[in-house]
């Protein structure tokens, strides 16, 4: 991985910089007990206080480039020195933190998609590999071309297990290393079951099968409580961006012509402009975050 956003320089140069601050790396990542799992997932070749070391720097770098960005700025404007260094710390501090914090979130969040991409694409490389099985095609030979599919994310898992194969491993125990280190709890519970229908000889196509059917109750589960939840948003959006500023435009109306009250209505139609704005761009982020995989 070379460049990682809010780093302000390809990572193995800002690796390298940051080494003298491995010793507060090391006590900062203390403070996130399973980076070091998630820098594993996301494919980052970095112990979690070099990673934090990392954060820490860049954190630093855009602290010092704020504040000194700030400080010209506040000075050509004529700010007094104690407002002006006030004001420039503040900008500085709150966008350093915020880099900090995102660049020490960053393995969890690509660790997160990388799941959603598994499980995304787990129930067709299913059907994929029934179909080829029922159609008496070895499990290696199925493997191998569920690795060379569109199956994003699942096909390059694929592809690592095919070639520790093809180095010795039997398919049993490459299948078992897959299983216990990927993080998708599905595709684990699909590994295993397939794992454990080869070790007892049983058919590996039922298997496969009777997980396609799980698989298929489990999404259809999922999208009925999916439906379920879109009614209590759809009325938070019927509340808040329809009856409330409508309402609200005519109270206030109403309200100053009783008492006199002067309303620039420019100023008020905006505000609500810029709150329905923000509410719906909210509530497309809940109704994206809760949305089921399949659909």
């Amino acid at each position: 991985m070379k460049r990682v956003p809010l780093v302000p320089f390809p990572l193995e140069k800002v690796r390298r910089f940051s080494r003298i601050l491995i010793g507060f790396g090391e006590t900062v990542s203390n403070f996130f007990p399973s980076l070091g799992w998630d820098l594993d997932q996301s494919d980052i070749d970095l112990e979690p206080r070099e990673w934090c070391s990392v954060a820490l720097f860049s954190a630093g770098f855009y602290f010092v480039l704020l504040f000194g960005l700030m400080m010209s700025i506040t000075r050509v404007a004529r700010v007094s020195t104690t407002q002006a260094f006030g004001l420039s710390f503040l900008v500085g501090a709150s966008i350093g933190a915020a880099a900090f914090l995102y660049i020490s979130m960053y393995p969890k969040l690509i660790a997160k998609k990388k799941i959603r991409s598994l499980d995304e694409n787990l129930p067709h490389a299913l059907h994929h590999l029934l179909i080829q099985i029922r159609s008496g095609v070895p499990l290696f030979n199925c493997m191998v071309s569920v690795s060379k599919g569109d199956y994003g994310q699942l096909s390059k898992v694929f592809e690592r297990t095919v070639d520790e194969i093809n180095t010795g491993k039997s398919e049993i125990e490459a299948m078992e290393t897959l299983a216990r280190e990927n993080p998708s709890l599905y595709f684990r519970r699909v590994l295993w079951q397939i794992v454990n229908a080869l070790k007892s000889g049983a058919d590996v196509s039922s298997t496969i099968k009777d997980i396609v059917e799980n698989l298929a109750v489990d999404q259809t589960m999922a999208i009925k409580k999916y439906g379920a939840q879109l009614n209590p948003i759809a009325m938070l959006y019927m509340v808040f961006c329809v009856i409330m500023p409508t309402l609200g435009i005519t109270f206030l109306l109403a309200l100053g012509s009783l008492v006199g009250l002067s309303i620039n209505l420019e100023y008020v139609l905006l505000g609500i402009l810029g709150f329905l704005v923000l509410f719906q761009f909210m509530l497309i982020g809940m109704i994206k975050s809760k949305r089921p995989l399949g659909i």
